[in-house]
């Protein structure tokens, strides 16, 4: 598969031509990359209105992810985020749109709530789950339009969850479908799963748009992402797309970050699903190990391993701590879970490294902690936009007790609010928020 964006900027970086335009280092190295940074000069193309190279990198992505349009952003699956939600509620011509969505969104979704100020409604399991999960069935979603107020312009999920769920998508898709309504899928960690040996991407399984975040599972610099619209979606949002994304983009996207994507795409169509189908069988045989050693392993996501700590005696942040000390940087830990991440680009040495520390951690008598608080739906006393949007101070989280959250309190990871803009702040909230350690909280000013 051909590479443009690369081959172009590559070309120019070997041209010594002088550069009489952004960005201000000129090419001239201080990092060694710059040769190879240019911003949209004649025959770059403009991320945007592409017509050109850009567009056809896009072409031989869409191509690899079976989509009618497959469209990058140099700014992460925030921006893609915002953008199909966008394209959700103007298709929809509602004056005041409804989304439905699962409680584990990121808070890029609340940013997205600000500025195109819809309504929401949140969908939650019938089981209790932990911040970072919210694993709804297809009954759950159906449940869920079928008595709301209104008509929803949209059903909202995270599918992988951070701790390496997979939703039903497909099941999911089908009552979306039945009732006339797109469903969008934050696939931020599940770009991958489109090169398994078992096609398990969101697109493939129904989802009208999806959210990537090429750079978490895919050999792409950090802010290469994906918009993907599916085949058979509304015509309305491909058309539409680039429009929605330049709304919320910097007009200066990054050509390192478009020459990773479109170099991703060779990666893909020319050794990466075999190279997946190797990682997903390490990964299963290091997660056998670990299960046969005693661990408690959580989820389904294949290039995931979630680890319940407790039931091995330990915090997560614990098990975090003792990897850290053999050269093992996992991605989240909190009390309850050890999450570590792994791709193609993982060396026999990294499994190698794992297994041996894991091998080394001498069980413990189980920890017995205090059970951690499903996430709770407050009364929303204020729009997310409103809330956002209104002066704000921050306060001890112990002193917050009825007021009402301003802009989200949170770190990434995970970055899933506990309490949304807007919400009323109870005892039970408060309680959660010291649970995860949040000890001051943003509220609107009284």
């Amino acid at each position: 598969m051909n590479t443009p964006i690369a081959d172009f900027v590559t070309k120019y970086a070997k041209s010594d031509a002088t550069r009489l335009h952004m960005p201000g280092h000129k090419g001239k190295p201080i990092l060694g990359v710059e040769a190879l940074d240019i911003t949209e000069i004649t025959g770059a193309d403009v991320l945007y209105s592409a017509d050109g190279i850009i567009a056809e990198s896009e072409n031989n992505c869409s191509s690899l992810f079976g989509t009618e349009h497959s469209f990058y952003s140099a700014e992460g699956s925030s921006l893609a985020i915002k953008a199909m939600l966008y394209l959700a509620i103007t298709a929809s011509g509602d004056e005041r749109p409804l989304v439905l969505a699962a409680r584990n969104a990121h808070k890029a979704f609340l940013y997205a709530a600000t500025w195109l100020d819809f309504d929401v409604q949140w969908m939650m399991p019938s089981e209790d789950t932990h911040l970072c999960s919210c694993l709804l069935s297809a009954d759950d979603v159906e449940n869920a339009i079928l008595t709301a107020n209104k008509k929803p312009s949209t059903v909202y999920l995270t599918s992988p969850d951070y701790l390496g769920n997979l939703a039903d998508i497909k099941e999911i898709a089908k009552v979306c479908t039945a009732h006339k309504i797109p469903l969008l899928v934050d696939n931020a960690h599940g770009a991958y799963l489109k090169f398994l040996e078992k096609d398990r991407h969101p697109i493939t399984l129904g989802a009208t748009m999806t959210s990537d975040s090429a750079h978490k599972t895919l050999p792409v610099l950090t802010g290469g992402a994906y918009l993907h619209i599916a085949k058979d979606a509304d015509p309305y949002f491909a058309e539409n797309a680039r429009a929605a994304l330049a709304s919320f983009a910097s007009t200066s996207p990054s050509y390192l970050i478009l020459s990773s994507l479109d170099l991703c795409n060779a990666y893909l169509a020319e050794t990466g699903k075999a190279e997946f189908a190797a990682s997903a069988k390490k990964v299963s045989d290091l997660k056998a190990h670990l299960s046969a050693l005693g661990f408690t392993l959580f989820g389904n996501e294949p290039l995931k391993l979630c680890v319940y700590a407790p039931d091995y005696g330990y915090f997560g942040y614990e098990l975090a701590e003792l990897l850290q000390k053999h050269k093992i940087e996992s991605e989240f830990a909190d009390s309850d879970y050890l999450v570590l991440m792994f791709s193609p680009s993982n060396t026999p040495l990294d499994y190698e490294r794992a297994e041996q520390v894991f091998d080394k951690i001498v069980k413990k008598e189980r920890k017995i902690l205090p059970k951690a608080p499903a996430p709770i739906l407050s009364e929303q006393r204020m729009s997310v936009r409103k809330a956002m949007l209104a002066k704000s101070e921050t306060i001890p989280t112990e002193q917050a007790a009825g007021r009402i959250a301003a802009s989200p309190t949170v770190s990434c990871p995970p970055a899933i609010p506990i309490v949304v803009s807007g919400e009323t702040i109870t005892k039970e909230v408060i309680k959660c928020l010291l649970h995860y350690g949040i000890n001051e909280i943003a509220v609107v000013k009284e």
